[in-house]
């Protein structure tokens, strides 16, 4: 007979939060004064937010963006990016970026589902896969593109008391975002308000 999963399983608490209805989110949430462009168009994309059971405490996989690229340097992001025509969704584009860009077997992921869509200043739709890793993994950062890949602790990132409201001068004009630092990584902007709506939605 199979056992009821325990509440403090942290794959069933996901599993739970995302199945929950919910609003998507915007770089824009903090700063409702931003007068946007009209008939702006916004390009999918995907991102995977990779939780990783292979040790005792379960952990989020993310990446140091290199300092040489000319959009976002040295930024901690989730694996991911824009959808290709090749690609069959978006899901199959969070996939692929997975793989060149930390090394990750597609085949390792077991999908739980999906966070809403988020609206990025760069024009882009993106939608948060959500996926566990159940095995070990040795990730390779894709050369040129990835400084550094590294885990934080999923109890911190789910912890609303974690995240920081902070703001900078960006295109002449002050914004907020949030923010969610741990350790020497500063997470802040998408990466941070898509891991704020995954903490809210499991501490409903």
């Amino acid at each position: 007979m199979a056992k009821t999963p325990k509440v403090h399983d942290p794959v069933e608490k996901i599993r739970a939060a995302l199945r929950r209805p919910g609003h998507g989110s915007s770089d824009f949430d903090l700063n409702p004064d931003t007068v946007l462009p009209p008939g702006r168009r916004l390009r999918p994309a995907g991102v995977l937010v990779a939780i990783s059971l292979a040790d005792d405490t379960p952990q989020v996989i993310l990446t140091k963006r290199s300092s040489a690229l000319k959009h976002h340097p040295g930024q901690i992001a989730f694996p991911g990016g824009k959808q290709d025509e090749t690609d069959a969704d978006v899901t199959a584009a969070a996939m692929r970026e997975a793989q060149e860009e930390i090394g990750l077997p597609p085949e390792m992921a077991e999908i739980l589902g999906f966070l809403p869509t988020h609206e990025t200043v760069t024009s882009f739709t993106v939608t948060p896969v959500v996926a566990v890793l159940r095995d070990r993994f040795q990730p390779v950062p894709e050369p040129g593109e990835v400084d550094e890949v590294f885990s934080t602790p999923l109890a911190h990132l789910l912890n609303p008391e974690n995240y920081l409201v902070e703001s900078r001068r960006w295109r002449g004009q002050r914004r907020r975002y949030y923010a969610v630092p741990y350790g020497p990584y500063y997470i802040w902007g998408a990466t941070a308000r898509i891991l704020r709506g995954l903490a809210a939605r499991v501490n409903e």
